[in-house]
């Protein structure tokens, strides 16, 4: 049997991921397993309050997330995942890469600091987000953070696609999806729908 594709969004906070996991989800009817999805549940089963307690609560839903990646490719099917991964992140996926087979495929997305910032802040302002994200603590250290080197692959490797999601309006979103459509093909045996589809 063919390896499972793994298809990972990731770039910055506020770079479009979620907008462009959801879309490749629904055009290639693929599972799609979020980290904020994951993380909100447990805010609503165990309750919010610090900046502290989102980063507790954080770790656990990396524990989550990779949990049930693992077990869908371990029944060898392919799927995507989205969170705001990064070079710290490579481990995670070293090891997973030792427990079960996948074929890794990137997709990152990209947005100047300036964006990143009027993005997230106009979320949050317009209540967006889970309070238990704590963004108004978040807003204030990426205020202090270093945003603008842009997001580099992860070590695992596979297949890499850059989105330029400073303007939504110029990214052909089904574009993209035809793009991993095309990578996945092979085992998928179909191409991504078009909305005239």
């Amino acid at each position: 049997m063919p390896d499972p594709y793994l298809v990972i969004v990731h770039g910055r906070p506020a770079t479009g991921k979620t907008t462009i996991a959801r879309f490749l989800a629904e055009q290639l009817n693929l599972l799609l397993v979020t980290k904020d999805d994951i993380k909100e549940r447990l805010f609503e089963s165990l309750g919010w309050s610090d900046r502290a307690w989102s980063r507790k609560v954080g770790a656990a839903t990396y524990s989550i997330l990779m949990y049930l990646v693992e077990q869908q490719l371990r029944a060898g099917a392919s799927l995507i995942i989205e969170s705001n991964f990064n070079s710290e992140s490579d481990p995670i996926f070293e090891d997973l890469s030792k427990r079960v087979r996948f074929e890794p495929v990137q997709i990152i997305c990209q947005a100047s600091p300036d964006v990143v910032m009027e993005r997230f802040s106009s979320r949050h302002a317009r209540g967006l987000r889970h309070p238990g994200h704590v963004d108004t603590v978040v807003i204030e250290e990426m205020k202090s953070a270093d945003h603008a080197e842009r997001t580099r692959p992860l070590s695992i490797g596979g297949e890499v696609i850059e989105a330029d999601t400073d303007d939504f309006e110029r990214l052909d979103l089904v574009e993209v999806a035809a793009r991993v459509s095309k990578i996945l093909s092979p085992r998928t045996g179909e191409e991504a729908k078009t909305p005239e589809q």
